[in-house]
């Protein structure tokens, strides 16, 4: 997404505080962090990058698009995750802390889906009226 989008840098520094707040909770629990998985998804992050789009230097108009509905994906899935354990533990303090990180979620999703919605419009501001989606898609090399 681009660097100018609002709340995004904030939105990037909750996802990595909620990422540590895992870790610390993996810890308090026994649970042994995959740091082969962490390193995957690192790897696939990045490749995610490589993809060819016809745009050595300019970003695909779709991609900011592409970019909030991935991250939203994982927001759903972190929410899962927070809702899930908050369930399955019957320390309160624990729970409260969960809690907060759901609701951290919640938020996190709703600018999100203002920017999901923001991408959206000047996507199809870039699609002419009289073709369908798909053909601009196309037009726009994925």
């Amino acid at each position: 997404m681009g660097p100018d989008a609002p709340g995004l840098d904030r939105l990037a520094e909750e996802i990595l505080e909620d990422r540590d707040e895992l870790v610390r909770l993996m810890a308090s629990l026994g649970v042994r962090p995959r740091w082969h998985r962490m390193a995957l998804g690192a790897l696939a992050e990045k490749a995610g990058r490589l993809k060819t789009n016809g745009r050595l230097v300019r970003r695909s108009p779709l991609s900011d698009l592409l970019e909030a509905e991935a991250l939203r994906s994982g927001v759903q899935g972190k929410t899962a995750l927070w809702r899930a354990l908050r369930t399955a533990i019957s320390d309160d303090v624990l729970a409260a802390r969960l809690e907060r990180l759901e609701e951290r979620a919640r938020r996190q999703a709703d600018v999100l889906d203002a920017r999901h919605a923001e991408a959206a419009r000047l996507f199809c501001g870039t699609a002419r009226r009289d073709e369908p989606v798909s053909a601009s898609m196309s037009r726009h090399q994925l």
